[in-house]
């Protein structure tokens, strides 16, 4: 593992949940269910392979606010139990996993699934040799934004604004660039501004597989095939 190029930094942007569920005739629902134990898979393959972040875009605030009631419902009660599984998690203790959670979900969420994401939080608060990030209720046009108005409302001069006071704003600012953006679906593009600042000079892989069937497999191939490009950097 040692010689292969292998990114610090991971994002996956889980497409396809719901159009997985339709071709099978099943409801919506029940293609986030699948996407969550695929993720737990990927998850454990991302550490095998010696990636130090992984992020995940678990769901953007149009998604919360758009999809239907009973869709919403069932997806927050996903959240609740596998994030209770990653209190105590053996894996998340023995590789000293620090768990985030990126977006506005304390302003989204219910009770219970706040206070099992501050569990998460605090359980992992003081680890530092891999991180494992959710972003939920999350809007990168929206990060920017806020970042915008906080750097104003502090006064500092337009001469004194850096690429990294821009950062120390964002709501990214404990947690490195993206190296790899993967997302699965079939459609490439990006959504809603998404990680935009930290995405500047990642690479990008779009796979045409629906999240529920993007295996861990097809995960080590992605990393194969970052391995293989070269990253000029503008030079």
């Amino acid at each position: 593992m040692s010689k292969r190029n292998i990114p610090n930094h991971v994002a996956i942007i889980p497409d396809g949940n719901r159009r997985w569920a339709k071709n099978k005739g099943m409801d919506s629902w029940v293609g986030h269910e699948y996407g969550a134990k695929n993720t737990e898979l990927l998850i454990r393959k991302a550490f095998k392979l010696g990636i130090k972040c992984v992020s995940f875009w678990g769901s953007s605030l149009e998604n919360l606010k758009k999809r239907p009631f009973q869709e919403k419902r069932a997806l927050l009660g996903i959240y609740e139990k596998y994030f209770a599984s990653l209190i105590d998690s053996e894996e998340i203790h023995s590789n000293k996993i620090k768990i985030n959670f990126i977006g506005k979900w304390e302003e989204q969420f219910p009770g219970k699934l706040k206070n099992i994401i501050e569990k998460c939080i605090q359980k992992t608060k003081d680890y530092k040799d891999n991180f494992l990030n959710f972003f939920l209720a999350y809007n990168g046009d929206d990060e920017m934004i806020e970042a915008v108005k906080r750097i104003v409302k502090s006064g500092v001069p337009a001469n004194k604004i850096t690429g990294e006071l821009i950062k120390k704003n964002l709501m990214t600012s404990s947690i490195p660039p993206v190296d790899f953006l993967v997302r699965t679906g079939g459609e490439p593009h990006l959504s809603a501004g998404f990680m935009m600042w930290d995405i500047a000079n990642s690479q990008m892989c779009f796979s045409q597989k629906l999240y529920p069937d993007f295996a861990p497999d097809d995960f080590e191939k992605a990393i194969d095939e970052f391995d293989r490009r070269e990253r000029r950097m503008g030079k």
